[in-house]
């Protein structure tokens, strides 16, 4: 397994003190191969070992269909078999002539030779160093020897490129290593067992080993015919461009990854990046340069998690097992590095993101992709180049307000709802208190004749009617005595405070409803003394529906009554708290669906 990019500064300390290793290796090897004396048998069959291993290193075996750890080599057979034949310090030797070679021969950067080769010699080292205190020639201890050289030449070969890997990708250490193992246990292993043979069949005779020739042969052409089918199923899910996963992959990844944090309990963030104004980069200096600025910004991505391109200046990254706080620090971390990016004349390049997470806010595939889209378009509409974790009281509003210019109704009202949930999860009321508001307020406003759009709209503000309470105090909302003077004022608040909130949306009758929403009959209400017709229709039924529900739910202060009990109460405040006629109505619903009591009655 070899490194494929040329080591930057940062790599260093790594680099150099492995190079001096090696070399160090290297030099002690050809000393004792030069002191040690050897037959002409011994010294021929190196030489033939070491020019299949050099023809093996010119046709490497693919074991994935790219990245790092894409191809092995079957020197990995020959080197074995000379440092149990022969000794660490031939195998050595055999692995710096093989590799080498060709490295230089295709022009690969020196620093990189140079680490390659270095790590191999202590491959070498290792593996001579585990089979040394093994002696005989039974069975037993040549294979025992063949396995210790071939784990030897694995683990160090696998921890030392990785390593390489990972600080000059900015990958975790563990994970790459762990991955790296997962994909190349296999093929040493098969390896392994042809060392064996080829060990075996050479010490009866050297000229038998050329019958390994067909099983190699077949292993390197069943592993390339299976490499170029998973390379076509690779490039269906990938986007030519920025080589991450395209849209159809994100979301198969995404179901997948939602299954297995489902199964074992684990988080999963969601998180979506947008580059900010890529349109004036496009219009000012030409789509190479965007195609540019996107191959770049995907780089950056890479580093922070499986990555996606979605479409345009859009991307996905899934970032497995990290809860909130975790995932919004991986976040920022990528903001900064897109933000650091200096593209000669474009300048630096700015980027938002949203994050959504399994289970916290989303459950479902479809939910946590529009909590996540959600939280991206609130960092977008509050200055960009920003990360924006998903919050209900925020988010939503946002998403309303950006619904709110469409034509997607039925969008409208499925943000509605998730926002009706962020407010009765503060809220004293057992469930789901707006939603039932709302589809209480629809049906009466149905009976009363509205046409479709005025019950749509009551529907819509009767789940946002208790919007303004996200801005009231929880120890407010859920205190369990009597409120103070002060404390009702300001919870009497909250209807003015939903209506500032919604003003913006663009859908003023659902704004006027909520902030009349605790208007009396007999003007007695609140914020403005309505009385009667001034008071608009939709809050007139909505404060009805408000009541019936509170009426009969379970909450801190009260427990929940009947619906015959609650119809009473409301019946009896027909003409002073209620409109008389919406009151009629609402008893004229409950008894064509069969209300029944919910609870015990007081």
């Amino acid at each position: 397994m070899n490194s494929t990019a040329a080591p930057p500064r940062r790599l260093a300390a790594l680099i150099f003190p492995v190079c001096i290793a090696g070399l160090g290796v290297l030099a002690a090897a050809a000393f004792e191969f030069a002191t040690t004396p050897h037959s002409g048998d011994e010294l021929l069959g190196l030489v033939a070992l070491t020019a299949a291993a050099t023809l093996a290193e010119r046709f490497p075996v693919p074991i994935q269909p790219e990245g790092p750890a894409a191809s092995l080599t079957l020197t990995f057979v020959f080197a074995v078999a000379a440092i149990v034949l022969y000794g660490w310090a031939a195998g050595a030797l055999l692995l710096l002539t093989a590799t080498a070679i060709w490295q230089l021969v295709q022009h690969r950067p020196l620093e990189r030779i140079a680490y390659n080769v270095s790590v191999l010699a202590l491959v070498a080292l290792a593996a001579g160093a585990l089979i040394a205190p093994i002696h005989g020639d039974s069975a037993g201890s040549l294979v025992a020897r063949v396995v210790l050289a071939a784990a030897a030449d694995n683990v160090v070969n696998v921890v030392l490129i990785s390593a390489a890997m990972a600080l000059s990708t900015g990958h975790r250490y563990l994970p790459l290593v762990q991955r790296n193992m997962r994909v190349t246990i296999v093929p040493f292993a098969f390896m392994a067992s042809a060392a064996v043979m080829l060990v075996v069949l050479w010490e009866r005779s050297p000229l038998l080993s050329p019958a390994l020739v067909g099983p190699l042969l077949a292993i390197s052409l069943y592993q390339r015919s299976t490499h170029r089918a998973l390379r076509a199923m690779r490039l269906a899910l990938t986007d030519p461009l920025t080589g991450l996963g395209n849209h159809r992959h994100f979301h198969e990844r995404l179901q997948r990854e939602l299954q297995t944090a489902e199964e074992n309990g684990t988080s999963l963030t969601l998180c979506f990046v947008d580059i900010d104004d890529f349109k004036n980069i496009n219009d000012h200096f030409g789509h190479p340069s965007g195609d540019r600025v996107l191959s770049q910004v995907a780089g950056k991505l890479r580093q922070g998690g499986e990555a996606f391109r979605l479409g345009g200046d859009e991307f996905a990254l899934l970032l497995v097992d990290e809860d909130e706080e975790t995932a919004l620090t991986a976040a920022s971390s990528i903001v900064e590095r897109v933000h650091a990016l200096d593209l000669d004349h474009i300048g630096s390049v700015r980027a938002s993101a949203g994050l959504a997470t399994f289970p916290v806010q989303g459950h479902g595939r479809d939910e946590l992709i529009r909590l996540a889209d959600s939280a991206l378009y609130w960092a977008k509409e509050h200055g960009k180049n920003r990360v924006r974790l998903y919050r209900p009281d925020l988010v939503e509003l946002a998403e309303l307000k950006r619904l709110a210019a469409g034509p997607d109704r039925a969008a409208r009202y499925r943000a509605a709802a998730s926002l009706a949930k962020a407010v009765d999860a503060r809220d004293t009321y057992t469930g789901s208190h707006s939603e039932r508001v709302a589809e209480l307020s629809a049906r009466v406003a149905m009976r009363l004749g509205l046409d479709a759009e005025q019950v749509e709209l009551t529907r819509l503000a009767g789940s946002l009617h208790d919007l303004g309470k996200l801005a009231i105090p929880e120890e407010i909302l859920r205190k369990p005595g009597e409120l103070t003077d002060s404390e009702r004022l300001v919870l009497e608040r909250h209807p003015q405070i939903g209506f500032r909130m919604l003003d913006s949306l663009g859908v003023d009758p659902v704004a006027d409803i909520v902030l009349h929403h605790h208007e009396r009959w007999d003007g007695a209400g609140y914020p403005n003394g309505l009385r009667g017709d001034e008071i608009p229709f939709g809050a007139r039924i909505i404060f009805v529906a408000d009541a019936y529900d509170a009426i009969t739910s379970d909450r801190v202060y009260s427990p929940a009554r009947s619906s015959g009990v609650a119809l009473g109460e409301l019946e009896r405040c027909a003409g002073t708290q209620f409109d008389p006629a919406i009151i009629a109505a609402f008893a004229e619903e409950l008894e064509a669906v069969g209300a029944t009591p919910i609870a015990v009655a007081s």
